[in-house]
């Protein structure tokens, strides 16, 4: 996920409804109903199905889940917000808005309905549909220096994105009474020494159970004894787990 904020939308989005799915698991729901109709609405597309009764009826569910989901990232996304500003951490605070290819298009049940019906024509030559939360995107910008996500070295993009993974964590800590499990592969690299501390102390304060992999014991020095250690070896073709003392 090191690549988040310079590739495409796509990972994003998916980077968004997972933490959108944290905080409301019917999340899911509303986006497998949106996806299922617009994959039905794009093959009318692309048949160049002229019926405007078959496009209607999609639309409407598009509509109603599509609004269901940006209430939701928002929802989301000031949760994140919230858990950053109330925080004492040594990450970087990113600022998060959600975007849209269109700039203005709407993200109410109504508007969406009247935009899926007026872009028909354009939708139609394009074979696909244009508008709709699955255009939109998660812009995020490093704070103190008011600098896009994009724009940040490789150490400032991860710090970024291991702020924003903090921050849910902390959020559902305060929301739900007890924190996550935490799955961290490889979330040492790229950090120095100081924010690896910053990381492990953060995690501890928690109270979270976190695995967290690594390609040498070095990585992990700063936890010192608030963690079991495990070497995954390569014995004669089977892979061995075995527990090390801390480095």
């Amino acid at each position: 996920m090191v690549r988040l904020w310079i590739e495409g939308a796509d990972g994003r989005r998916r980077f968004l409804d997972r933490i959108t799915l944290s905080f409301e698991p019917t999340h899911a729901e509303a986006v497998l109903a949106y996806e299922k109709a617009m994959r039905e609405r794009n093959r009318l597309l692309k048949d160049m199905v002229r019926d405007a009764h078959w496009y209607a009826a999609l639309e409407a569910q598009m509509a109603a889940s599509g609004a269901t989901i940006w209430q939701n990232r928002r929802l989301a996304v000031a949760q994140l917000l919230e858990a950053q500003e109330a925080a004492e951490t040594a990450f970087p605070v990113a600022d998060l808005a959600l975007s849209q290819p269109e700039g203005d298009a709407p993200e109410d049940e109504e508007g969406m309905k009247e935009a899926f019906a007026e872009g028909r024509a354009r939708d139609l030559a394009a074979g696909r549909s244009l508008v709709g939360p699955h255009r939109g995107d998660l812009e995020a910008a490093f704070r103190a220096k008011g600098v896009p996500a994009r724009d940040c070295s490789t150490g400032e993009q991860k710090a970024l994105l291991i702020s924003l993974i903090l921050a849910n964590a902390r959020a559902l800590a305060r929301d739900f009474g007890a924190p996550p499990i935490l799955l961290l592969d490889e979330v040492a690299a790229h950090l120095d020494a100081t924010r690896r501390a910053a990381l492990y102390d953060e995690i501890c304060a928690l109270g979270a159970q976190a695995f967290m992999t690594g390609t040498g014991a070095e990585l992990f020095e700063e936890l010192g004894d608030r963690a079991q250690y495990l070497d995954v070896r390569d014995e004669a073709g089977t892979s061995r787990i075995v527990e090390e003392k801390s480095p």
